[in-house]
C-alpha cells in the first residue's frame, strides 16, 4: 500500500466524510474514492459502509485503522525529523487551536519565533472532535482551549484571553433585532454540540439548563466551523460564541447579540503533563511574561 493511500484511508477513517477528507488532503473526492476502492480490492473486503447520508468503518476497516495509525505516525515523524534537521531546526512545537482567533494571537506566535528560531512553531485550527484525545494521542503538543479543563493527566497553563459571550442568529431570525440576549431564551431554540466532549466541559461552553431549569436542546453533532455557521445562517440553529468571532466572520446573513448573563470564556494553554518538555515550558513562560491579550 502506497504511503499516500494510507494517508487517505486514515483521514477518511477520522472524518467519515468524503468531501471533508478531500478538502483536508487537497485532492478530489474522486481521488479519495479511487484510493479506497483500490485498498478494498487488495484486501478483499469493504473498509467502509457507505450510504447517501453516512460513512462508517466496517470491522475490517477499524482493525486496519488501528494497525496502521502507529506505523504511519512513526514513519511520518521520522521523515519530519529528517526534514527539520536538514533546515537546522532542532525541535517542533505543534499548537492546536479551538478558538478561531489565530490572528489575534499572532503577537505570541511572532514572539516565540523571534526568541527561538531553532524551533519550528506549527499552529493548527482544529475540528470539533475529541481535542483532549488528540493531545493524548500525541497528535499535538499544546492545546488552546476554553476553561475549565479538569483532566487528571493534563496541565492547565496560562490564560491567553478572556472574552464575553455572544449569540449568533440568522439575519431573519426572530431574535435578530434584539440588542441583547439572556440565557433563559436559549431553551426556546435548537443548538448543536460537538461529539466527544466531557459533560463538565460542554456545560461550561453551553449549559445544559437555563437558570430556571429548562433544558437547552442540542441537535445533531457538528464537527467543523463551516457546518456550524452555515446552520446558523440558514436559521436551523442559534449558537453561542466567544466575541472574537465577530472579527473573523463578517457575514451579512448573521447577527451577533451580546449575552448578558453568561460568564466570559477564558482560553488557556493545555498540555499532557508527562509530555511537558523544554519547548512547551518556553511557550508557557513566554505567555505568562507577555500577559493575557486585551480586546
Amino acid at each position: 500500500m502506497e504511503l499516500r493511500d494510507i494517508e487517505i484511508f486514515l483521514v477518511l477513517a477520522e472524518e467519515l466524510h468524503f468531501g471533508r477528507s478531500a478538502e483536508r488532503l487537497t485532492v478530489s473526492q474522486a481521488r479519495v474514492s479511487q484510493a479506497i476502492r483500490k485498498q478494498e480490492r487488495r484486501i478483499g473486503a469493504a473498509l467502509f459502509e457507505r450510504t447517501s447520508r453516512t460513512v462508517r468503518l466496517t470491522s475490517v476497516g477499524r482493525q486496519l485503522r488501528d494497525d496502521l495509525q502507529p506505523v504511519y505516525a512513526g514513519l511520518h515523524e521520522s521523515l519530519e525529523r529528517a526534514r527539520l534537521a536538514a533546515r537546522g531546526v532542532t525541535g517542533r512545537l505543534r499548537v492546536g487551536m479551538m478558538p478561531f482567533n489565530v490572528v489575534d494571537m499572532h503577537p505570541y506566535w511572532r514572539e516565540f519565533r523571534s526568541r527561538y528560531p531553532q524551533w519550528e512553531l506549527e499552529i493548527r485550527q482544529l475540528a470539533y472532535v475529541d481535542p483532549f484525545g488528540r493531545l493524548r494521542d500525541d497528535d499535538m503538543d499544546v492545546l488552546v482551549t476554553w476553561l475549565p479543563v479538569e483532566e487528571p493527566d493534563l496541565t492547565v497553563g496560562p490564560v491567553l484571553c478572556t472574552e464575553p459571550r455572544i449569540l449568533a442568529v440568522a439575519a431573519d431570525h426572530e431574535l435578530a433585532q434584539r440588542t441583547s440576549a439572556r440565557l433563559e431564551m436559549f431553551a426556546d431554540f435548537q443548538h448543536v454540540v460537538a461529539p466527544g466532549m466531557p459533560d463538565y466541559w460542554e456545560d461550561s461552553y453551553l449549559p445544559f439548563h437555563t437558570p430556571q431549569g429548562r433544558p437547552i436542546e442540542r441537535g445533531r453533532p457538528v464537527t467543523n466551523a463551516e457546518d456550524l455557521i452555515n446552520q446558523v445562517g440558514m436559521g436551523e440553529i442559534v449558537h453561542c460564541f466567544p466575541s472574537h468571532v465577530t472579527r473573523h466572520w463578517g457575514m451579512p446573513n448573521i447577527r451577533w447579540i451580546p449575552v448578558t448573563d453568561l460568564a466570559a470564556l477564558s482560553f488557556a494553554l493545555v498540555w499532557r503533563t508527562e509530555a511537558e518538555n523544554e519547548l512547551i515550558g518556553a511557550l508557557a513562560n513566554m505567555v505568562r511574561e507577555l500577559g493575557a491579550l486585551r480586546f
